[in-house]
């Protein structure tokens, strides 16, 4: 069995004394393991950095086993995630979900293309942190659990939008809350594609996108926590509100 692709290093390990097991999510393949031999060297170990784009060959002798890559620089990111510890935190967060939630050998191309985009954003830090929170998003969707933002659970209105149903992940407006509101999730505008993006907002959003990782996705993934990578990215940008 063999196949070839291109891919993002998500994340490695030593695997005996010369060679490393990696894993990549590739638009075809979804994420996927397997052993680099020789990843120790000095040839190779510089290349398998998490975030780098790899040209991608797989061969095992059964589909199932988990086989041996070869692998080539396409483009490294190191330099960009080094350029902050922001854009730090936000590679490792990025990568860190991805293990997490990302089923083995199940392709997501869709969200391969968002991922692959918004790593190229990586040491922009005026555009990363709205990216990321549309990443999220695409992120739940992909996963089963988006949120429907578009009407009122409630009442159906498409105005007045301003919470968000923690058990539904469906709008709702203040009239649709009534005595429930306190027991809602705000709805910030960039959540929705709309306002002018503020740092309080995206924040806000971090906060909505956060539950519904935590609550639903991660609960249904054997209650684990989510990777502490997150928060330390939601840390870092908040301290620069």
């Amino acid at each position: 069995m063999e196949w070839r692709d291109q891919g993002i290093l998500l994340r490695s390990r030593r695997h005996g004394e010369t060679s490393v097991i990696i894993e990549v999510f590739t638009p075809e393949r979804g994420r996927h393991a397997g052993i680099v031999r020789g990843g120790t060297s000095r040839k190779i170990a510089p290349i398998l950095q998490p975030g780098a784009q790899l040209d991608l060959a797989w061969r095992a002798r059964l589909e199932d086993h988990i086989g041996a890559f070869s692998v080539e620089p396409l483009r490294s990111r190191a330099a960009a995630a080094m350029a902050s510890r922001q854009s730090l935190a936000g590679l490792n967060t990025v990568t860190a979900l991805l293990c997490f939630c990302l089923p083995e050998r199940e392709p997501h191309a869709p969200l391969y293309a968002r991922t692959e985009a918004l790593l190229d954003l990586l040491g922009e830090w005026d555009l990363w942190p709205l990216a990321y929170l549309q990443w999220e998003l695409a992120l739940l969707e992909d996963m089963g659990y988006g949120l429907d933002l578009s009407a009122c659970a409630v009442t159906g209105v498409t105005e007045g939008l301003t919470y968000v149903s923690p058990k539904s992940g469906r709008a709702v407006s203040a009239k649709g809350a009534g005595d429930w509101a306190d027991k809602l999730l705000p709805l910030p505008d960039v959540l929705r594609g709309e306002g002018d993006a503020s740092d309080a907002d995206i924040a806000q959003g971090f906060e909505v996108t956060g539950y519904f990782l935590g609550t639903h996705l991660a609960a249904d993934l054997g209650n684990k926590p989510l990777p502490d990578a997150r928060a330390r990215f939601v840390d870092a940008f908040n301290r620069g509100l």
